[in-house]
């Protein structure tokens, strides 16, 4: 069993119901799914704002690869082409961690593949990611440079303004009721 934590994005055609047909996609698997922000793009190529999320999921079955091509079927699915680096895009389905149990609690894997790094390397650079990750898992803790340091302090050593440019919205991926459908 693996637990992932997932963060999604889309500033292309109907952006809700893209990150909507994500958290549908991955089904019984999502145990929490944040609120939904809206962002600036990230990398300096001009585009649309993004709307962005984090899900929290495990399956019994998966490992960190299972997750990775899980969310890139979802990307093909919503018609995402990989034309311009940190372009536009329908879909973004990254893998932020990914961790397995041990003894008691989880331990976090570790991948340098040429097609999966874990955890992130960019994740504690990017307050749209950890924003809405500190709301489904305000104790997540994430390792950088060999140090696993926790998300709140990393939110806090980023500049003001990247933490400013994200920006609560009232849309929400699930039902009132939190279950997933």
């Amino acid at each position: 069993m693996t637990r992932a934590v997932l963060s999604i994005g889309s500033n292309m055609g109907d952006r809700l119901e893209l990150l909507r047909g994500v958290v549908a996609g991955f089904g019984a698997r999502i145990r929490a799914v944040s609120p939904v922000y809206t962002t600036a793009p990230w990398g300096g190529v001009d585009q649309d704002d993004f709307l962005n999320a984090v899900l929290v999921a495990d399956d019994l079955d998966y490992d960190c690869h299972d997750w990775l091509r899980h969310g890139q079927r979802l990307e093909e699915a919503a018609g995402r082409e990989r034309t311009v680096r940190w372009g536009a895009r329908t879909l973004d389905v990254d893998i932020v961690s990914c961790a397995a149990p041990a003894g008691s609690g989880l331990r976090a894997l570790h991948r340098t593949d040429p097609d999966l790094t874990l955890p992130h390397p960019q994740a504690h650079r990017r307050a749209f990611v950890l924003i809405p990750w500190l709301d489904v898992e305000p104790d997540a803790s994430l390792e950088v440079d060999g140090t696993t340091r926790a998300v709140r302090d990393l939110l806090a050593e980023l500049d003001p303004a990247e933490r400013a440019g994200v920006r609560h919205t009232e849309f929400a991926l699930v039902p009132a009721t939190g279950t997933v459908s």
